[in-house]
């Protein structure tokens, strides 16, 4: 078996070349990292859009970034054309055949995830990613992804209008993430990609404010990985009864980084701000984790999935 054979994963019925996932937010509308020399195709197996709402969006004033100690801070606020733009102008312009495409669907209400998914459906997308941390304006602002039964509604009325792979991203700002999943799972939900950003500020000192206008941002990069790691792995016990994939972000910028968020459960991993860091960085990590495989003597990347040996003795020294 060749390396590229080694690295296919099924991910929801769909061939990854690739276990690599360039996040949503990230790369544009799929446009953007092709610019980039050196770059190639064929060192990830799917790329997600931004994020897409029914209407356009000129999303948050400036400042909306903010570099942190091994991270950074974002307030974008979902700034996007529409779907109707994205649909009719941007994806016919996408080469399928490189790479899978997957939308992402952002809304202030159930009704416009609805609307959104609904016209994702009706177009060459390979699969539909869930963006359940936008805020509910009809429920006081709360965001969706914090609240298990506001998931598993918004799961569950994407599952109505769609028969493309539903990919659930789940929030880390929550009381307990599994509960959250299972009840996503029961709504219908194929798929996670766990997680997304953590809240956070950065403050100038000078003026006493937030750097961001928004106030506060999320947290990507780095910083989050450990907290990322756990969840993958909690997600991962209750998605494995299921044969259900999680997609394993936060933080990831190196081979490394990638194998741990493969043995703590995950099927393929994003990689988002470490972009920034290295534009390039994909193609190492791609090459780190044929090395892991022949280092161990393992044929396929599917062995590494959810292979973590939890200690079982975690009693405290007296």
């Amino acid at each position: 078996m060749n390396d590229d054979q080694r690295l296919k994963v099924d991910f929801c019925g769909l061939e990854f070349d690739s276990p690599l996932v360039l996040l949503s937010g990230c790369v544009g509308f799929g446009e953007e990292y092709t610019r980039v020399q050196g770059f190639s195709n064929r060192d990830v197996g799917a790329v997600c859009l931004k994020g897409t709402t029914l209407k356009p969006r000129l999303g948050n004033a400036p400042h909306r970034l903010a570099e942190t100690p091994e991270g950074m801070l974002n307030a974008i606020g979902l700034q996007n054309p529409g779907v109707d733009t994205i649909v009719n102008n941007i994806l016919p312009g996408l080469d399928f055949s490189q790479t899978r495409f997957i939308a992402n669907v952002s809304g202030s209400t159930v009704e416009e995830y609805r609307e959104v998914t609904r016209r994702f459906d009706d177009s060459p997308i390979d699969a539909i990613e869930i963006n359940i941390s936008c805020p509910n304006v009809k429920e006081g602002g709360v965001a969706f992804g914090n609240d298990p039964e506001m998931s598993a509604r918004v799961v569950e009325v994407c599952r109505e209008v769609t028969s493309k792979p539903l990919i659930t991203k789940l929030s880390p700002n929550q009381t307990d993430i599994r509960h959250n999943a299972r009840r996503c799972i029961e709504a219908g939900s194929d798929a996670f990609a766990v997680i997304n950003t953590v809240m956070g500020m950065a403050i100038d000192i000078e003026s006493r404010q937030p750097i961001l206008h928004n106030n506060q941002g999320g947290l990507s990069g780095p910083a989050i990985k450990p907290i990322a790691l756990l969840k993958v792995h909690e997600v991962y016990q209750v998605c494995t009864p299921h044969k259900i994939p999680i997609i394993g972000q936060g933080g990831i910028v190196n081979a490394s980084d990638a194998i741990e968020f493969l043995i703590a459960g995950a099927t393929a991993v994003g990689v988002g701000t470490g972009l920034f860091y290295d534009p390039l960085c994909c193609k190492k990590i791609k090459q780190g984790i044929i090395d892991y495989l022949d280092n161990h003597h393992l044929t396929h990347i599917s062995s590494v999935t959810g292979c973590l040996e939890l200690h079982t003795d975690t009693t405290a020294y007296m």
